[in-house]
């Protein structure tokens, strides 16, 4: 059965995806976000004038604007991808991901609140607010995995905002009896991510024959989730997901940052050798970062349980497939290079890998 969905921070890199994953399966959905730095209207442009589809650009801070959206569009499900999200930004001006993470979460929770207070019974039994919530708020881990019942223990002001969210998401759901849904998923990877996280960084600066500057010794090792898969999981939880509960989705596939880099280098020599040299000849140690969780495993066994979801998309076709798209789409590339897409160009802050 088609649903009507809000989704907050659909120009970003998972929101898009999720945007399209979505509408491709039938369902309305209604496209918000606020157009910062990371979000691209070219990441939604094949939707343009789709008849399931509907952007509006506001920020989730703005309660008069989410109130009329859920009043004019009465979506089933809303779902919150809107937060600022790099690392790097947060240790350099933390006020941002305060501002949006954790106030800007809070309006939206107090409209939806508001929102399903007013729902017949049947349709607040079947709403769900989803936040998408990341493995960071578990900071780092030596060994096995995170569960849901691991501690939060962030290590970045990205991660403690996160883990503040993720309180308040909870607390809705406790107190008010909002039917929420927690999502804390691995690192993701895939087209339309912007060009400050590691792969698309690498791969930008690898065609461009810069240094590729890779944090510390590099073996900080991370679980990779390619975003598809990423979309299928919370598709997923909108179906069959438990209110109140919390769900860690991950690949299971974990690798370090320089064995990364190093594939990344191999596969694009294989679809497009330089000119001259060699890719791996770029790779640049640097000073490591504030903070820098030293590896994170997740552990799926909850949702692959309980609603049978599994990732699909191994780690070697994943990479192959994210490279082949960027390779296809350098004028998205371009346009951020340049500043065109948004008028701001790349490069703020810290940009190596980790």
């Amino acid at each position: 059965m088609p649903h009507t969905l809000l989704v907050a921070g659909a120009a970003g890199f998972i929101g898009a995806n999720f945007a399209h994953h979505m509408v491709a399966l039938g369902h309305q959905v209604v496209s918000l976000d606020k157009l910062t730095y990371a979000g691209n209207l070219e990441n939604l442009a094949s939707l343009t004038g789709h008849d399931r589809h509907r952007f509006q650009e506001g920020s989730i801070n703005d309660s008069a604007l989410l109130r009329d959206l859920l009043h004019r569009h009465r979506p089933d499900h809303v779902v919150n991808f809107a937060a600022e999200s790099h690392v790097d930004r947060s240790i350099d001006g933390p006020a941002a991901f305060i501002d949006t993470n954790i106030a800007g979460l809070f309006t939206l929770l107090e409209c939806v609140r508001d929102y399903c207070d007013a729902l017949p019974d049947s349709g607040r039994a079947a709403f769900r607010f989803l936040q998408v919530s990341t493995d960071e708020v578990y900071g780092s881990i030596a060994d096995g995995a995170f569960t849901e019942d691991s501690p939060f223990r962030p290590n970045s002001p990205y991660a403690a905002s996160k883990a503040a969210g993720d309180g308040l998401v909870r607390s809705y759901n406790r107190t008010y009896g909002v039917p929420t849904l927690i999502s804390n998923c691995s690192n993701n990877y895939g087209p339309y991510q912007f060009p400050e996280k590691l792969i698309p960084l690498m791969i930008s600066k690898a065609l461009a024959g810069q240094p590729l500057p890779v944090y510390g010794d590099g073996a900080n090792e991370r679980d990779w989730l390619f975003v598809g898969d990423h979309c299928t999981a919370l598709e997923a939880l909108l179906r069959g997901g438990e209110p109140g509960e919390t769900y860690n989705v991950g690949s299971g596939e974990s690798i370090s940052n320089i064995a990364l880099v190093e594939r990344l280098c191999d596969l694009l020599t294989d679809i497009r050798p330089p000119a001259k040299g060699a890719y791996r000849d770029l790779i640049a140690f640097v000073e490591d970062r504030p903070g820098h969780d030293r590896r994170y495993a997740i552990d799926h066994s909850r949702i692959s349980g309980a609603l049978g979801w599994r990732p699909d998309t191994s780690l070697d076709d994943g990479l192959r497939l994210t490279v082949e798209w960027y390779l296809a789409n350098e004028r998205w590339l371009d346009n951020i290079r340049t500043g065109r897409y948004a008028g701001e160009r790349l490069g703020h802050g810290r940009n190596a890998a980790g």
